[in-house]
This record gives structure tokens, sequence and C-alpha cells, in this order.
């Protein structure tokens, strides 16, 4: 646990470069461009792009028909707003109208960059920046909204979203994986299936071809529970673009035709095993699968080497997904 908290603690002490970093790079270069000046910024860090995951907004601010910002946070004004006026919302509705003001969203994607620390699996470091742009998206109170979230956030705007400007960078964490991962088991000590995805990949024979941030990274997640205990969560997602392989097997396809249709899966994916992991995870290998190739190995058609076979008996003698 110590060591987590130095990892902790040493990812804190970076944080300030990246930041001078992000303020300085322009997106219009590309994560190509973040990089390299990462690697000016970071000399002792190799970092390299893994993936981008875009499609997602938060609220903005609040700017007036001229442009000139009235304030950066639109919940917080709000909320005071409507306190002002004792919480009635068909006032402040009017008043908005009167006023002409508009809400900004900031829409972006989150960029993933990863290096390595150690030569373990989990042994990286994983770095997260946000790419965003401020729009103006919808008039308050134009939609004649009859709740608090329709007034602040409305599915459905007649208004045309309008850049605010330019997009631009902004750090988010940096984080040594394998250090949130003991934290999670400091808290928990039973292993999550996270951790039991990174002992399989330790155990395959993926391990031996490739790093395994090569192929995922892990979205984390922490927050505190109503007793104040802090909650850990991590997902994996596959650095794949676009979908997973399709697999080409029908259930019941065994021997020679189910040997093809994995290595089939795992090429296209880039190493052994992908069949595998994309079965825990994405759900583009279905579960029978595991089965079959067990009791293939038992009546001594081994396609896979022993390694993976105990890792595919393990997993059906306590089956798990991530």
């Amino acid at each position: 646990m110590k060591e987590a908290l130095a990892w902790t603690e040493y990812c804190k002490s970076l944080a300030p470069a990246i930041v001078e970093t992000c303020a300085k790079v322009q997106v219009s270069g590309g994560p190509g461009a973040l990089v390299k000046a990462l690697g000016s910024a970071l000399p002792d860090w190799k970092f390299r792009h893994a993936m981008s995951r875009g499609g997602w907004y938060r609220l903005g601010g609040i700017i007036d028909g001229s442009g000139i910002r009235v304030c950066d946070n639109l919940e917080t004004w709000i909320e005071n707003a409507l306190a002002e006026r004792a919480g009635d919302l068909v006032r402040l509705s009017d008043d908005f109208i009167d006023q002409k003001l508009y809400a900004t969203r900031l829409v972006g994607q989150t960029h993933y960059l990863v290096a390595s620390a150690d030569d373990s699996t989990d042994g990286f470091l994983q770095l997260e920046i946000e790419d965003l742009q401020e729009m103006r998206v919808h008039r308050l109170g134009a939609n004649d909204p009859g709740t608090l979230e329709e007034l602040v956030d409305p599915r459905a705007s007649a208004e045309q979203a309008l850049p605010v400007g330019l997009p631009f960078y902004k750090f988010c964490r940096i984080q040594h994986i394998g250090s949130f991962l003991k934290r999670m088991l400091a808290q928990k000590p039973e292993p999550a299936a996270i951790h039991r995805m990174i002992d399989d990949w330790a155990l395959s024979s993926a391990s031996s071809t490739s790093a395994y941030f090569n192929h995922w990274v892990i979205a984390t997640r922490e927050h505190l529970d109503r007793y104040h205990q802090p909650v850990f969560r991590a997902q994996p997602i596959a650095t794949l673009a676009g979908e997973a392989p399709g697999f080409d097997a029908g259930t019941g396809t065994s021997g020679l035709k189910l040997n093809q249709a994995l290595n089939h899966f795992d090429r296209d994916s880039g190493y052994p095993m992908a069949w595998y992991f994309h079965m825990l995870t994405t759900k583009a290998v279905p579960h029978w699968v595991a089965q079959t190739v067990v009791e293939d190995a038992l009546a001594g058609f081994a396609y896979l080497p022993q390694r993976d076979v105990n890792v595919v008996r393990g997993w059906l003698h306590r089956p798990y997904s991530v």
C-alpha cells in the first residue's frame, strides 16, 4: 500500500508540467503534437497515444447575446438565481427571456496516453487529457421549461450550436494503474473482475507477445460512499479502432473450425487469446466458446497452449465478466 501511495504522490508531481503542456499545444496539431510536447516536458516518460473516447459533454457557463461571459458555472448560477426568486421557476424563465442569456456546453473527447513503468501487466502510467470546445447551445427559458433540468439541459433545442472559442486541451488525471488496483484491493480484499483479468493476462500467452496497455486502457472512478469511505471502480476499454472483430463460428462449432475462428479473431486483434479477453469485456465472443475449448483440449485436440487452457478452465470454475 505504501508503494501505491508513493506512486500517487509521484503522479501528482508530474501534473504541473502536463497542465503547462496542455496550455501550450494547439488541438489542431492532433494527438501526435501532444505526445511530442509531453516527451519534451517529461523526458523520463515515453507516452504514446492509446485511444480517444468522445461523444460526451458537460454543462458549461452562461453568455449573453453579444458573447460576453456572465458566469463559468451554469448550474451554480441557476441555483442561486432560483433561490433569489423563492424557487419560482416561471419567474426565473421570464427573466431569462428578457435578458437573452445563452447556456454553453463543453463538448469533448478524452485522449488516453500510456507509458510503461515496469514489466508487470499493470505497471504503466495512464494519462487522460480532455479535448474540449465550448459551444453556445440554447437560449435560457426559450423552451418554456417545466423543470430545472429542462431549463439547464433540455434534450432538444431549436438553437444551432455555435462555437464560443477554439478547442483546447485540459489535463484530467494521471495515475499508475497498478497502484490504483492495489488501492482497490486494500479497500476490498476480494479481487474484483479487473484484478482477475490482469492476472489472466499475465498467465496467458498474451503476456509474452504484447503489453496489456498496447490493447487496453482502464477507465477508473473514485468517489466517497454515504459513510465517506472511498469506492473504486475500474473498467477496461479495448483500444481497437471501431468494433471488435467478427467471430465466425456458430453455437456447437468445435475442433478445427473453432480453432480457425479463434485464430482469425486473434490475428485481427493483434495478439493471442484476444478472443478470451473480448469474451470477458466486449462480449464479441460468446461464453460457450470457453466450454468447447476446454472440451477439445480434454479430447486431445490441443490447439491452445496449456497455459491458455488453464486460464480458460479457471474461468469456467469461477466465471466473471468485466
